[in-house]
């Protein structure tokens, strides 16, 4: 493997997330700790939507803009999520996992039998977000998992992929939103392989994650971010890991997926990002 210098890793958590990582990085800018010049970025999820975000042209002071001004905020859907329910539907597809493999297959069917909004409408969304339609300039990978096979895909500017189709895959909550077609295939939210998928940055000396769902995330996925970023600060890399404060918790609430929740966890990160990177673990 060849080392790289750098490599960004922007984890899941929702429209609330996609705000708050905004923010964070809007406010370690101010600091004097741009980290958005890595040499790779990884996303999953609500950090897909940010690390293709990045790669679109605009600062990051409007990018900030686009979360926190209602006139300029994209269109999103609301949705109620019932954390209970939704808890208890994943755990009766889950318990007929025979193997850690197949329970991500398990997600895939739970993901595919799920009534949701129409897969046309939800990529209008997900391309609503995005100030360009191209591929980032830096190697920039977007995490999913293909439905059928429990395989992970690392979408890029080489996978012959669109990227607003990989945002959408990356973005698709089992369950919530409907999985995306790509070359026949059904993809869902990278966050049910790892909520993170830190793992993929192995090779990077400087490593710094920005994760909403934080080290001890409630959803359930194959990899928790402790044991990655163990691994990778054990493979001698230098690993920052960001998740939110007391605030910003606060700011987020307890359901990520409400719109009405980007203004305050953006101006909860931008004020988190301003004291600056913690010290490496």
């Amino acid at each position: 493997m060849v080392a790289i210098g750098s490599a960004l890793v922007l984890g899941g958590g929702g429209v609330a997330g996609i705000a708050w990582i905004t923010g964070v990085l809007a406010g370690l800018a101010e600091a004097g700790q741009d980290v958005t010049g890595a040499d790779l970025v990884i996303g999953t999820s609500a950090g897909a939507t940010v690390a293709a975000q990045l790669g679109g042209g605009l600062g990051l002071d409007e990018l900030f803009a686009r979360q926190v001004e209602p006139a300029l905020q994209s269109r999103e859907v609301m949705v109620e999520l019932d954390l209970a329910k939704f808890g208890a539907d994943i755990q009766a597809y889950m318990a007929r996992a025979v193997s850690p493999e197949d329970m991500l297959r398990q997600f895939g069917r739970f993901a595919l039998d799920a009534q949701t909004l129409p897969e046309a409408e939800r990529r209008a969304v997900v391309e609503g977000r995005l100030p360009s339609a191209a591929w980032p300039a830096t190697p920039t990978k977007l995490i999913a998992v293909d439905c059928g096979s429990g395989t992970m895909a690392a979408f890029d500017a080489a996978s012959g992929v669109s990227l607003v189709d990989a945002v959408a895959a990356s973005c698709a909550v089992p369950g919530v939103w409907p999985p995306v077609t790509i070359d026949g295939r059904r993809y869902m939210d990278g966050g049910v392989r790892s909520t993170d998928n830190a793992d993929l940055a192995a090779g990077a000396e400087r490593i710094t994650v920005i994760s909403p769902m934080g080290m001890d995330a409630a959803i359930p996925t194959l990899l928790p971010l402790r044991e990655a970023v163990a691994a990778l600060s054990a493979g001698g890399a230098s690993v920052t890991v960001v998740w939110p404060d007391k605030a910003s918790v606060a700011a987020i609430g307890t359901n990520a997926l409400d719109p009405a929740t980007r203004t305050p966890a953006a101006t909860a990160g931008r004020a988190q990002g301003r004291a600056g990177l913690p010290p490496a673990l």
